[in-house]
């Protein structure tokens, strides 16, 4: 799948996706009971998103169960993840300070998020050194 179509999937299919990585492996029915009670649609729409996903690359079929087909992700989360941050922080031109602030300014920023943010960097730094 090309970053670009990653980057284009509507927030429908990144939900479905979420359900894919957490199943593994499922038919559209099971992906279709998977979803929210609020967010409950009809069989043959999901099944139009799932085949739209198989298409972008980004879901397979795997084997053939009866009737239903059995679809595994390709796309992995942290690819679809990073892909989605990087076209969301393009509109910032690249720079996370300002997403950074809007973090630490609005709470969404906790104590344990920057412990964590510190172990990662501690980690890429050695990852540099050893270079």
């Amino acid at each position: 799948m090309t970053k670009s179509a990653i980057g284009k999937l509507a927030p429908m299919e990144l939900q479905i996706m979420q359900i894919c990585w957490k199943l593994k492996s499922a038919s559209i029915r099971e992906i279709q009971e998977a979803l929210p009670k609020s967010r409950q649609v009809e069989y043959t729409t999901v099944q139009t998103i799932v085949y739209r996903l198989e298409k972008k690359g980004a879901l397979q079929r795997t084997r053939k169960i009866g009737n239903a087909h059995i679809f595994e992700p390709i796309l992995t989360k942290k690819s679809a993840i990073g892909s989605l941050v990087d076209d969301f922080l393009g509109l910032f031109g690249g720079s996370t300070e300002p997403v950074m602030n809007h973090f630490i300014e609005s709470g969404k920023l906790s104590l344990e998020d920057l412990k964590q943010l510190q172990e990662a960097l501690k980690k890429a730094e050695r990852k540099e050194s050893k270079k």
